[in-house]
């Protein structure tokens, strides 16, 4: 048996999340299916980090071990092959058999896309999150910034989240409009269940003038998910990158541009 990774890439609207189901409408499901068409035998896979139903992935890892002689690139166009257009394998590498896509894993990086303009836009449908109403870029930013660091995030898990901690570290955070589209990018060392869209639902209410730029800070102190704005849409969240130690992949991670590049203006 030899173990391989595999970046993946998806639409996250037609799917029922990440992991496996009875009814087999998830992402896992698709592509072992895949897997196993291409392979002639059954495989499973493991991945970096779990999404909920229509979140979408750019740089999503996942590894399974198979005794199945191919080269890297025939898994890429094999697999491939059997996938629906919405799933992609970008690449595949051999790893060690110490590589594991979760739990070697020393970062993620999610950008979540806000597309505020009056009126919808049919292109960003399911693809960016709408907010109508103006928002305020620059309160929003300076908000942000109290989540950099090492935090109790318990006011922003989902009351589902079966983490053992709520403490988290948020490494790098930018929030960038360009025209109406507003991006925002997080990275840290992991995520609580819907922390992100959390998040999100915070920073918009800022945004709308709703919350002053103190309400992030405050709701850290609080620790009480009651008190935090509701859970955002799904549509605009992109799970881009996910990080390893050096020399653990010599891949590419994500698909070499960032969702800024797909902006319109």
């Amino acid at each position: 048996m030899s173990r391989l990774a595999l970046g993946i890439s998806y639409d996250g609207r037609p799917w029922q999340g990440w992991q496996k189901q009875p009814n087999g409408q998830t992402v896992q499901d698709a592509l072992e299916r895949a897997l196993a068409a291409f392979a002639t035998v059954p495989v499973q896979t493991t991945c970096a980090g779990r999404t909920d139903t229509a979140v979408h992935a750019l740089g999503q890892v996942v590894h399974f071990d198979c005794a199945i002689n191919r080269s890297e690139e025939s898994w890429v166009r094999g697999v491939n092959a059997h996938l629906p257009e919405s799933i992609s394998v970008q690449w595949a590498q051999a790893v060690s058999d110490t590589f594991h896509a979760r739990f070697s894993a020393t970062a993620r990086a999610y950008t979540y896309v806000l597309l505020n303009s009056r009126v919808r836009q049919p292109l960003w449908a399911g693809r960016a999150g709408w907010v109508f109403q103006p928002l305020d870029v620059l309160a929003m930013t300076q908000a942000a910034q109290s989540l950099l660091g090492q935090h109790d995030f318990s006011s922003f898990r989902s009351s589902q989240c079966q983490a053992k901690s709520p403490v988290r570290t948020i490494s790098e955070l930018s929030i960038v409009q360009k025209g109406c589209l507003i991006f925002v990018s997080l990275r840290g060392n992991a995520f609580l269940h819907h922390m992100v869209r959390n998040i999100i639902g915070a920073l918009v209410q800022i945004g709308q003038g709703r919350e002053s730029v103190k309400y992030i800070a405050d709701l850290l102190e609080l620790k009480d998910r009651t008190k935090g704005a509701p859970t955002f849409s799904p549509d605009g969240l992109y799970l881009t990158e996910v990080s390893y130690p050096a020399g653990t992949l010599s891949q590419q991670h994500g698909l070499g541009f960032g969702l800024q590049d797909l902006a319109l203006g």
